[in-house]
């Protein structure tokens, strides 16, 4: 099951979820997102957990909880929705 985190502090490293979230069962990736210009956090993060009950788990456990002083966002990630690539230059 793969999950939304949203709100971190911008000092909060994959490690650190991944101590988080293994509290409530087997975590097998966790990418946080960086900007790609800056290289920096963009405070939100994807967490895919073992299986179903320990994502469930894991939203009950760790939505709204508060961690580096920021209260966590966790929910079941949405797909990706498709959009149109843009290049730089191009002109519409």
């Amino acid at each position: 099951m793969k999950l939304y985190v949203g709100n971190l502090s911008f000092e909060t490293t994959e490690n650190d979820l991944q101590d988080l979230f293994e509290q409530q069962g087997t975590v097998t990736e966790v990418a946080v997102i960086n900007d790609k210009m800056t290289g920096r956090s963009r405070g939100f993060a994807f967490v895919t957990m073992g299986d179903a009950p320990s994502g469930t788990a894991a939203i009950n456990a760790i939505n709204g909880k508060e961690v580096q002083g920021r209260a966590l966002t966790v929910n079941e990630a949405r797909a990706r929705e498709e959009r149109p690539r843009q290049f730089a230059g191009s002109r519409r």
